[in-house]
């Protein structure tokens, strides 16, 4: 199977996050079993043009504000007299209307769609934007199959008038081989944390105010991650006088983060809404609870009371008392990390890859 995948960015991308990793593992796969994948998406200032990652050939155009403008036009000067059975639009951050492409196929992939939540993240202007350029997905995409990483992006899809039977669920998976539990490293005081993109729109302050009611001096905060709210987060942190208690890591390396994971009590996150929470089953598979708002997306990687606890969006009072609960019962802690080792190995890369394949291939057969 000849296969082109569209996404904005790489995973070399420094900009790159869960929705690149989330492409990369599975067609790094399919490749690795013999399908040929290409790859279009945007650079950054000084990125080399051309690429091969894990099997994929990797053409890189304009670099993230311009990507948009650049991509058609790179694919019919470069890719669009190639025999691909398929063409993978990952729909994140903005639509770019593949289906207008004039491509045999598309399949369109979508970790989630902001909506109105565009507006608690980026500028008025910019919010617009994005919030406009996914107006038209029900008419451009009305006879696309979707691909949705869960059943909260399905819904969503359905609600905007996306067919049910044209959406496919494909849950990501999770690398438990890397991600496992060592209960030597566990901190021997209770220690949260929290880990991701320090932006507006994820909630990071909502963490901070709800760890700020737990009154165990022993507890601690730690927050890796970097992002333009960080500054804001720091003066909250101030003024709530919680400076000895909440630690900034900054960016955090791969064996960091696993090092983190493992010496938590907990992971804290309160988006209001996300297409999975990937970070949540890492920490599962590190043995670690999870302490989540119980948002789209983000309630499909925790199972309530069993993985750790799930919370109203925006109620610091339920948030803090699951913290303190688990602050006072080291007991609870291990139980529930058990319990969420088993859960999260239930979520393999190898098993996303097959699903997709198989879809992907009905596609390509049959148009759907």
């Amino acid at each position: 199977m000849r296969v082109l995948v569209v996404n904005w960015q790489d995973r070399e991308n420094p900009q790159s996050g869960g929705a690149e990793i989330h492409l990369h593992e599975i067609f790094e796969r399919l490749a690795g079993r013999g399908h040929s994948v290409t790859m279009l998406c945007g650079g950054w200032p000084g990125a080399p043009r051309r690429a091969e990652l894990g099997g994929i050939d990797v053409h890189r155009t304009g670099v993230r504000q311009t990507f948009a403008l650049r991509a058609w036009g790179y694919y019919r000067r470069h890719l669009a007299g190639r025999p691909f059975d398929v063409l993978v639009e990952d729909i994140n951050k903005m639509p770019l209307f593949t289906p207008l492409w004039g491509a045999r196929r598309v399949v369109a992939c979508v970790p989630h769609l902001f909506g109105g939540t565009a507006f608690q993240e980026l500028s008025p202007p910019l919010a617009a934007a994005v919030w406009l350029s996914e107006r038209p997905i029900p008419f451009v995409y009305r006879d696309t199959p979707f691909e949705a990483i869960s059943e909260s992006t399905a819904d969503d899809l359905v609600g905007r008038g996306i067919a049910r039977d044209h959406v496919r669920v494909i849950y990501p998976g999770a690398s438990c081989e890397h991600y496992t539990p060592d209960p030597a490293q566990r901190s021997p005081t209770p220690a949260f944390a929290y880990l991701g993109r320090l932006k507006k729109y994820k909630g990071v302050d909502l963490v901070i105010r709800a760890f700020g009611r737990v009154d165990d001096p022993r507890a601690v905060l730690e927050v890796a991650g970097e992002g333009d709210f960080r500054p804001a987060l720091e003066r909250l942190v101030r003024s709530l006088d919680l400076t000895a208690r909440v630690k900034f890591l900054g960016f955090v390396s791969e064996s960091e983060k696993l090092a983190l994971l493992r010496r938590a009590w907990a992971t804290v996150f309160a988006s209001p809404k996300e297409g999975w929470g990937l970070t949540n089953i890492e920490a599962s598979a590190c043995g670690t609870p999870v302490v989540a708002s119980n948002s789209p997306g983000i309630r499909e990687s925790v199972r309530h009371g069993e993985t750790g606890f799930l919370v109203p969006h925006g109620d610091l009072d339920a948030m803090a008392a699951a913290l303190r609960r688990l602050s006072g019962d080291p007991a609870l802690v291990a139980s529930l990390g058990e319990r969420g080792r088993r859960f999260a190995a239930s979520f393999t890369w190898d098993r996303a890859a097959d699903d997709t394949a198989a879809h992907l291939q009905q596609v390509a057969q049959t148009g759907g």
